[in-house]
């Protein structure tokens, strides 16, 4: 019994470790061609018509569709798309990663959901395969079901359980098409009632703390001067003494030390003629 539970115990640490491992490495793509392989506006769409975040990794994965081309590790068959979520007061960060390896995957793209008055849907090309700043703004003709899921009393948080070599049984690996024909066939699947506008600010860090730092800060605090009272008796030591004191309008005068001022004013009036001869010195012998 005991070496049962010894080796229950082993077996258990072994899953542990596993399970960390899997969020271990992140491969980042060198090509930018790469980001052809996988529509932006598709994955909005997708987004858009999923129930919540498992349905939408299923959709994104699904062999029937082939919303994604993405062949990172060059094996010949499209890399499987797993998808894991962080939230933050009132944001969601869907974040979607290429399975490359065993613990190796590629950040793909992120969806950030803001709550508010409009709720806010983005996608953001990674940065090593979009390139910087490649946003995709879609705005859907009805509030997608996933984003009220979000906030509503079924919501889970959602991080995928597959990983290399476990795959949900509906998935079927399929070989990547060439990009010229990818890009003509995955129109298909995105909804054009929906308006998808290309961006380049990322309002992944909340539009609010953005307008909020622009705000000066408000306080109903009263302002205290830092200076002395002025007094209206105020006078000099030598007004106090009885003497007339130097100081006339806020100015005084300081006495210079120099023996013999030069005169303040030039003559005015210049001699009118010359001597008439210079007076004649002795004459050398």
């Amino acid at each position: 019994m005991k070496i049962k539970k010894e080796l229950l115990a082993i077996a258990l640490l072994i899953g542990l470790s596993s399970l960390n491992a899997q969020d271990v490495t992140t491969v980042e793509a060198t090509s930018s061609e790469i980001s052809e392989n996988l529509d932006l506006e598709a994955v909005a769409s997708v987004f858009g018509e999923s129930e919540d975040l498992e349905d939408f990794e299923k959709r994104l994965n699904d062999p029937k569709t082939q919303i994604s081309n993405l062949d990172l590790n060059k094996d010949d068959e499209v890399d499987y798309l797993r998808v894991t979520e962080s939230s933050k007061s009132d944001l969601r960060k869907v974040k979607i990663q290429a399975v490359i390896g065993k613990d190796k995957y590629q950040d793909v793209a992120t969806i950030n959901v803001e709550e508010g008055e409009d709720t806010q849907v983005e996608v953001v090309g990674d940065v090593s395969m979009y390139g910087s700043s490649y946003v995709i703004y879609p705005v859907y003709v009805h509030p997608p079901v996933i984003v009220i899921w979000f906030w509503g009393p079924g919501y889970n948080p959602w991080r995928s359980p597959y990983y290399w070599g476990y795959y949900p049984p509906y998935y079927r690996p399929w070989r990547p098409y060439p990009t010229s024909r990818y890009r003509k066939n995955v129109h298909v699947h995105v909804n054009v009632n929906n308006s998808y506008n290309r961006t380049n600010v990322n309002v992944g860090n909340s539009k609010k703390d953005v307008a909020d730092k622009k705000k000066p800060e408000k306080t109903n605090k009263e302002v205290k001067s830092t200076g002395k009272e002025v007094q209206d008796d105020w006078k000099t030591d030598a007004e106090k003494k009885g003497k007339k004191s130097n100081v006339k309008d806020n100015k005084t005068s300081v006495p210079s030390n120099k023996t013999n001022p030069k005169p303040v004013n030039k003559p005015t009036n210049k001699p009118t003629s010359k001597p008439a001869s210079k007076p004649k010195g002795k004459r050398k012998n």
